[in-house]
């Protein structure tokens, strides 16, 4: 019996320990895949190949291969923690330098930007335009801006009305201090250029059968900031709403605005010439906002029929200036930025990577891979694309060691290594013996 046959058996137990050692020693690193040692015998042979009676020559390490089995996504209430169920890895940039991980505990620097939790390297994603549109192609660093969201002045308001058919004629002259010379009125907030809020007043006034005026006001002013009038240049100008005989809305008209000379007819009311202001006892002056250049009041959901005149909750799509109050990221890895001022929008998107051959990738460290050419070239996505997993937010994903086993393994490994140590000692015995025969 050969020493080496023994001695290559203690390597491969040793070994076999040292990897057991490592998955129990990160049985609680977050995003840790557990290793598994694999061997292969040892044959001596010629260029001929082995006979038939050769004896085997031991045992070495073939692999050291990762398994990259989904371990547990457990919350930890941290926004920025976050876990990958199913495949694919974060990817990490320092100073241009990729690297690959599934440990997801991130952090933001001191510039807003996402980082791994040493700081060391910057979570990679897609940027967005000025829309708030994914720009997908691009691996960008990821950061989550705390500036403040620039106002946006109203230029479209949406509802739905319906005004009662059995409603009675109005023939008195318009007077929105006189609840007699409308039918109803409808109030919607709107913003001018700088975010400062402004109530329009609408109201409504059926002059005939299929027939309503609209008069618009803003502020409890006309358009140009001059007091509404019943008589005069500065009277309210309406927009008629002409109805069919089964109650759909036919068309708006709006009269002329000099030196128009014609009206504006349209499916919605169109609003031009607001001059944003305030009203200060009484005293109406401009606030050095400016308005939308048209105010759309979308009215192709409006209708007369024989029931209350209501309207829906409206929409608008202006806001005041808002700070951000919140961050959550979505299951397609979407970070969606949350302000004060009720809006939310798009301000990044996590990519994914994925490799033909996962196990040929190189740890480095860290709980990350780097990218060899057994594993192949990483492809990149969005989450929930193609094989690719989905974000969990407020998760991390935990060590996929299966304690149990590894214990088991344990034991395995040291009684493979006191059985080799029992085949030396026994080559020594015979080796004695024989020396004590001569």
């Amino acid at each position: 019996m050969s020493f080496n046959i023994g001695l290559s058996g203690l390597y491969a137990a040793n070994k076999q320990l040292d990897v057991t050692g490592n998955n129990i020693a990160n049985v609680a690193t977050t995003g840790f895949k557990s290793s598994r040692a694999e061997f292969e015998d040892v044959y001596s042979a010629t260029r001929l190949g082995s006979g038939s009676k050769t004896v085997g020559n031991g045992v070495r390490l073939a692999n050291v291969s990762q398994q990259f089995g989904q371990g547990d996504v457990n919350n930890t209430g941290n926004v920025l923690d976050m876990g990958i169920q199913g495949q694919g890895f974060f990817v990490l940039s320092n100073d241009g330098s990729l690297s690959y991980t599934r440990a997801g505990t991130f952090k933001t620097d001191k510039e807003g930007y996402i980082t791994n939790s040493d700081g060391t390297a910057r979570l990679q994603g897609y940027g967005v335009d000025a829309n708030g549109k994914i720009q997908n192609g691009i691996l960008t660093d990821l950061r989550i801006d705390t500036s403040n969201l620039p106002p946006t002045a109203t230029s479209l308001v949406s509802s739905t009305i319906n005004l009662n058919s059995t409603a009675t004629a109005i023939t008195a002259a318009f007077n929105p201090a006189d609840t007699a010379t409308f039918t109803k009125q409808f109030t919607t907030p709107v913003y001018d250029t700088q975010g400062n809020q402004h109530s329009m007043d609408q109201y409504m006034v059926k002059t005939a059968g299929n027939t309503w005026n609209v008069y618009t006001l803003i502020d409890g002013r006309n358009l140009n900031g001059t007091a509404p009038t019943t008589t005069g240049a500065n009277a309210p100008i309406p927009s008629t709403m002409s109805f069919d005989s089964s109650g759909k809305l036919t068309q708006v008209s709006t009269p002329p605005v000099p030196p128009a000379t014609t009206p504006t007819i349209n499916s919605d009311l169109v609003l031009t010439g607001w001059v944003p202001g305030t009203v200060t006892n009484g005293v109406w002056a401009a606030n050095g906002a400016a308005s939308a250049p048209t105010i759309t009041i979308s009215m192709g959901n409006t209708s007369q029929y024989n029931a209350d005149t209501a309207r829906s909750i409206p929409t608008q799509n202006g806001y005041a200036t808002g700070q951000i109050t919140n961050l959550t990221i979505d299951g397609s890895g979407v970070l969606l930025a949350n302000f004060s001022n009720n809006q939310t929008k798009p301000i990044g998107q996590l990519a994914l990577a994925s490799f033909t051959n996962e196990q040929g990738l190189q740890p480095v460290g860290g709980t990350s891979w780097k990218e060899t050419f057994a594993s192949g070239i990483p492809g990149y996505d969005a989450p929930q694309t193609g094989t690719l997993g989905s974000i969990v937010s407020n998760a991390l994903e935990e060590s996929n060691v299966n304690l149990t086993n590894e214990l088991v393994e344990l034991i395995k490994a040291q009684s493979n290594y006191q059985a080799n140590a029992k085949t030396i000692s026994t080559q020594s015995t015979i080796m004695q013996t024989i020396i004590q025969m001569a």
